[in-house]
């Protein structure tokens, strides 16, 4: 009888454990490493070569003098095609469109892959 008390015991304790230990955000995916951390002071694009990257498999962009590479995010934009309107150009103006939210700030900074070398 003491076994079974002293299992339920431990089985409880258990259970209670996850429901107080947080739980990832994470969870089931690697750590992602970012790669562009010096990549906006140690790599320039021109215009040219920008253009080249137009397509829903190959997507850049410019906004505010920095390229941008979002091709990882083109399915998962919430305006559809929309982030192709200026695949391979500035995007700058539809950017700060008054569709964006706050969030859209913090997000881009993760693909940016360069300046916008002077012409």
């Amino acid at each position: 009888m003491e076994i079974i008390v002293i299992i339920s015991l431990v089985i409880l304790l258990v259970l209670g454990a996850l429901f107080v230990i947080p739980k990832s955000p994470n969870k089931g995916k690697a750590k992602e490493v970012n790669s562009n951390t010096n990549a906006t002071t140690s790599r320039s694009y021109t215009k040219e070569e920008i253009s080249a990257h137009n397509t829903r498999t190959d997507c850049w962009v410019i906004i505010k003098d920095k390229v941008y590479d979002v091709t990882p995010y083109v399915e998962e934009h919430p305006g559809g095609d929309a982030i192709l309107n200026n695949a391979g150009d500035d995007s700058t103006e539809g950017f700060f469109g008054p569709q964006h939210g706050f969030r859209v700030f913090d997000i881009i900074e993760d693909f940016c892959i360069g300046q916008l070398k002077d012409s």
